[in-house]
């Protein structure tokens, strides 16, 4: 009998376990994308390369890892890091805005009070006298916003701009990064027109 039950938690825990591993995230990008190619769109194999602004070129390194989860998610849609033979370049952008929001605790849902008073309990044993003040707490979120541009090298024209917007209660930038890519990048070289809403499941 012991055996068999701890057998029955063994293959409980393992399953919770794996479940856990194999858990899915949803990462919500706002995305607007605009194309206006001057020829027809970009077949799979296309050439491009990476332009740098001058900010940009002056941190290298940071702008590394991000041009590698853009390359990845170019060669997603067809396209091909290949600098000598760049047809396009392509331009890309990040940034990350903190952003504290303050609220206070309601005296209805059981965490602080909503406003400064006094109050004044009785009771067979006595009374009792005191104060109340609001108790603050801060929500962190964090603010992506993702811009690429793909500019035809024989015109110096842009061709097709992107923009992606997540909003995340994590420090995690590069993490949701490659799923923000693949948003922007969704309907790819003739995305639909308008802004929308597109969800993508991460690890």
């Amino acid at each position: 009998m012991k055996r068999a039950v701890t057998a029955i938690f063994a293959l409980a825990f393992a399953g919770l376990f794996s479940t856990g591993c194999t858990r899915l995230r949803v990462v919500q990008s706002d995305v607007t994308a605009f194309h206006n190619w001057t020829t027809a769109p970009p077949p799979p194999g296309t050439p491009y390369r990476f332009e740098r602004l001058p900010s940009q070129q002056a941190v290298g390194a940071q702008q590394d890892p991000v041009e590698g989860l853009a390359r990845q998610a170019l060669a997603r849609v067809g396209m091909e890091f290949n600098p000598p033979a760049a047809r396009y370049s392509v331009q890309v952008q990040i940034s990350t805005r903190v952003i504290e929001q303050v609220g206070y605790g309601s005296g209805y849902d059981g965490f602080g009070f909503a406003t400064p008073g006094v109050f004044l309990a009785g009771g067979n044993r006595g009374a009792g006298f005191g104060l109340s003040f609001p108790i603050a707490y801060a929500n962190t979120y964090y603010r992506r916003e993702l811009s690429l541009l793909v500019r035809d090298l024989a015109t110096s024209q842009v061709a097709f701009e992107t923009r992606a917007v997540s909003d995340g209660v994590r420090d995690e930038t590069l993490a949701v990064l490659s799923s923000m890519m693949d948003a922007a990048l969704q309907g790819f070289p003739q995305p639909p027109a308008g802004p929308r809403r597109v969800t993508v499941q991460i690890p």
